[in-house]
């Protein structure tokens, strides 16, 4: 079993909780995913089974497009509807107005300081494992890249946004921005890079005839169908010979099933990752 599912997570679930799901539903083992979402997030979650897992690196899964409702006035200390209120404070009368002016702030590449409720690392230990102690770490600003920050309607918000972003300390940072904070009440991904809800299914209606194939998934990388002397020269680890005009590319054994991604340097492709042959009859790996 091989391919890509692209998943409407429900609310309540981890990520991990969904790939557990998909491993009984389709009974296998080598499931995961790509973009976590939180328990309280819903949305567009890729999953890839079998062999697949090995190519979520390079799918096209950016930038990422989510709806976002905002609640002024209250914080929490996960800077989200799951956490304790740690402040409340009455918005202005111009609320509305104030935050029209402020959106454009929040635009382009800005720095963004992880939140303590987070997986992200300090000393080999997730920021969370600190935040449940009631410890506070210092933390390495990154910078994430906001494409869009629009209000739709009432306190309800479309963001686009690059990988790793924190949509939860966007909310959080508008309203500090604004002086009477602010935290993210709901949040739903519409959109990872070519994979939008359109595409998603529910969790109950997963089964293996909605993998999507991996020459699929992997659009608009370009294809390259290599001959049975092409196909093994790759599956052995060499380079062959063969223009292309694109950084990376997805080779494709003669019937047309993509087995391998390769980088090219000048007229040569080198394999980055390769299915071996077994794995494409069986399913295994």
């Amino acid at each position: 079993m091989l391919g890509i599912l692209v998943v409407d997570k429900p609310p309540g679930m981890t990520s991990h909780d969904v790939v557990d799901h998909v491993r009984r539903r389709l009974g296998t083992r080598r499931v995961g995913h790509a973009g976590s979402l939180d328990p309280m997030a819903t949305g567009v979650l890729v999953v890839a089974v079998g062999p697949a897992t090995r190519f979520l690196q390079y799918l096209p899964l950016e930038p990422k497009e989510y709806e976002a409702e905002i609640a002024f006035g209250v914080e929490t200390d996960t800077q989200d509807a799951e956490g304790e209120v740690v402040r409340r404070t009455d918005p202005s009368p111009d609320l509305d107005k104030r935050i029209d002016d402020l959106l454009p702030r929040l635009l382009g590449p800005i720095e963004q300081l992880p939140p303590m409720y987070s997986a992200v690392k300090r000393a080999g230990k997730p920021l969370y494992a600190y935040a449940r102690k009631g410890e506070e770490v210092e933390r390495t600003p990154r910078t994430v890249y906001v494409d869009a920050f629009e209000l739709i309607d009432e306190r309800r918000f479309r963001i686009v946004c690059s990988g790793g972003t924190y949509v939860r300390t966007l909310a959080h940072d508008l309203g500090q921005k604004l002086g009477c904070g602010a935290h993210l009440s709901a949040l739903r991904r519409t959109r990872a890079g070519k994979f939008g809800l359109d595409r998603a299914i529910p969790l109950d209606e997963v089964e293996a005839v909605r993998l999507l194939s991996l020459g699929e998934a992997l659009e608009p990388m370009p294809i390259v169908r290599l001959d049975a002397v092409g196909v093994g020269a790759i599956r052995e680890g060499r380079t062959i010979e063969r223009a292309a005009l694109a950084p990376l590319v997805a080779l494709a054994e003669p019937d047309g099933q993509v087995f391998s991604v390769a980088r090219v340097e000048g007229n040569r492709l080198h394999p980055q990752c390769v299915i071996p042959s077994e794995a494409m009859r069986s399913g295994l790996v």
